[in-house]
């Protein structure tokens, strides 16, 4: 976890500095008064001058698209939150309940589509690309309405619904069936009077390399493992060439992830927040667009009217 030792690093660093630093008065009350700017204008002049962008996002850009969150009041499917459900040892003690939980996601998934906040940043990627200029998407979504909407440059830090993994042999592989298996057709309904059904281990998803037949898991991070260290390594390289950074729709709050943009704040570059309301890292942003993301972002990400398209 490299990456996030280093985020950890920088900020206790500079909370220290910030302790000790004899700066002078004037400097100290310029930096409490300083709040994130909402100002559009000065946003897209910073934008238009980006190399290298890179796009955290989370929860809140696909909930435009009706995907359930499963967090918070209400957040249930049957009686469970995700949190009871998404961790190994649930898996360990009933696969068929969290599979039902699974194939239940990823049949509401098939039924939704990609909002403005999802097209505004693939076809900004498209435009940049052509310039010479990068966009990288880092998600904390599983939903791959970023993949949908044309986004070629994505780093799913928290895995796919639409991705398994053996837990016999690790084979990790793109699965789009509907339904995933026979048994689980017709099957994962979330009113909370629903029964489980009871699925046998043998009749649940299968690995279908040749010899092993060993039990599918849905390829996601789930509650209490770590995030692929390949993936890190990858977000780590994008984030210290980025020279601007769009947090949207993620509550900084779900760690490692949270630390990112502060990581990319601290050293000076950019940062530009796009969420429904303020979050605990807000005050470390330059600029913060409060409300739905796929009505903030889609000005933003526009062509400006200084670039040049060939």
């Amino acid at each position: 976890m490299s990456l996030l030792r280093l985020a950890a690093g920088r900020l206790v660093s500079r909370g220290r500095c910030g302790l000790k630093a004899a700066a002078s008065k004037k400097r100290r009350i310029r930096l409490e008064m300083a709040r994130p700017s909402s100002d559009m204008a000065d946003f897209r002049e910073v934008f238009a001058k980006a190399k290298h962008i890179a796009i955290i996002t989370g929860a809140g850009v696909s909930a435009e698209s009706g995907v359930p969150t499963f967090r918070g009041a209400g957040g249930f499917w049957r009686k469970w939150q995700a949190q009871e459900l998404a961790t190994p040892e649930a898996f360990a003690r009933n696969p068929s309940r969290v599979w039902e939980f699974y194939h239940y996601r990823r049949e509401v998934m098939l039924s939704k589509h990609p909002n403005p906040a999802h097209i505004a940043i693939a076809e900004c990627e498209r435009r940049l690309s052509k310039q010479g200029r990068s966009v990288v998407v880092i998600t904390q979504n599983i939903d791959e309405l970023h993949r949908k909407a044309g986004t070629k440059h994505l780093l799913e830090i928290h895995g796919s619904l639409f991705k398994t993994r053996c837990t016999n042999c690790g084979n990790v592989a793109a699965n789009y069936k509907s339904p995933i298996c026979p048994a689980l057709a017709g099957k994962g309904a979330p009113d909370p009077e629903t029964e489980d059904t009871m699925i046998p281990v043998e009749d649940l998803p299968q690995c279908e390399e040749d010899g092993c037949n060993g039990l599918l898991r849905p390829h996601v991070v789930w509650f209490g493992e770590t995030l692929d260290p390949d993936i890190l390594t990858e977000v780590e390289k994008e984030l210290e060439i980025c020279d601007l950074c769009l947090v949207v729709g993620t509550s900084s709050v779900v760690y490692p992830a949270a630390m990112f943009a502060p990581q990319v704040s601290a050293r000076g570059v950019p940062v530009a927040e796009f969420n429904m309301e303020a979050t605990p890292a807000t005050k470390r942003f330059r600029f913060h667009f409060p409300g739905p993301c796929g009505t903030t972002l889609p000005p933003a990400l526009a062509r400006h009217q200084t670039e040049i398209i060939s």
